[in-house]
């Protein structure tokens, strides 16, 4: 066993290739530019290629690639483009995700299966893309990180969201389920279930005051979270600061579970 990195150079991705998908706006933009920072060449893959770009613009490091990973031929591209161009892919974090209608009784099952589709799906397809492949010479056992949600954990009611909530749900069941198949390979598989975060989805929920409020009543720390506030937590799960860690759930609500 190699000797382990110092203090330091815990959370260093120098010379890793990451992989962020959905990460045209939000916590995924937030997210690709985080990894880059650390040292990582991030393909970043969301339907939206002038918002790529304008990320990208920022840092060098950053690709831009346009993706849609409700297809499979999309996915299967996206994992290719990262290593025809690095040899590698040794992070991934399954971002990408879309929501349904509120009212159970408004969603078609067709409706229901294209957010799983997305949601649920699209993440399954991308870890295994990415486990799958030969590790390059030198190469640490990929990192997945699956971004879930509290949502996955307890219900958004008076919001509603059934789609959603079983597809972040089934996520934490798949996180669990990888982890245990591939962790003889090393292949580490986490998940990060945020809270209540001011991001572009979320808008007209911080927005409202009576929904804002809402909000602050029911996290104990009265208040919702930061994109910033997340940093910690992707950086441990995206590098050795986690390597003996696979199959959890990082939970960053601001309490909102723990009541």
């Amino acid at each position: 066993m190699s000797a382990p990195p110092a203090a330091a150079e815990l959370f260093s991705l120098e010379g890793r290739t990451a992989v962020v998908t959905g990460a045209s706006a939000g916590l995924g933009a937030r997210f690709a530019a985080v990894l880059a920072q650390a040292g990582a060449t991030v393909f970043a893959a969301a339907r939206r290629i002038d918002r790529l770009q304008e990320l990208a613009g920022s840092d060098a490091r950053v690709h831009p690639v346009a993706c849609d990973v409700s297809l499979a031929a999309d996915r299967t591209r996206l994992i290719e483009t990262a290593r025809t161009v690095t040899g590698r892919v040794d992070i991934l974090v399954n971002n990408a995700a879309t929501s349904g209608e509120t009212r159970a009784e408004d969603e078609s099952p067709d409706a229901f299966a294209d957010v799983l589709g997305t949601n649920l799906t699209a993440p399954f397809h991308l870890a295994r893309l990415v486990a799958e492949a030969p590790a390059g010479d030198n190469a640490p056992p990929p990192s997945v990180i699956n971004v879930s949600s509290i949502l996955g954990l307890v219900t958004a009611a008076p919001l509603g969201g059934a789609s959603y909530a079983a597809s972040k749900a089934g996520l934490i069941g798949l996180t669990r389920e990888l982890a245990g198949q591939w962790g003889g390979s090393g292949t580490r598989v986490n998940a990060l279930a945020p809270g209540w975060f001011r991001t572009e989805m979320t808008a007209d929920l911080f927005g409202d005051e009576r929904s804002s409020r809402w909000v602050e009543r029911n996290t104990l720390l009265r208040r919702g979270g930061d994109a910033h506030e997340l940093d910690g937590a992707l950086l441990f799960l995206a590098s050795d600061a986690s390597s003996y860690c696979t199959g959890q759930i990082l939970t960053v609500d601001g309490g909102w579970t723990a009541r």
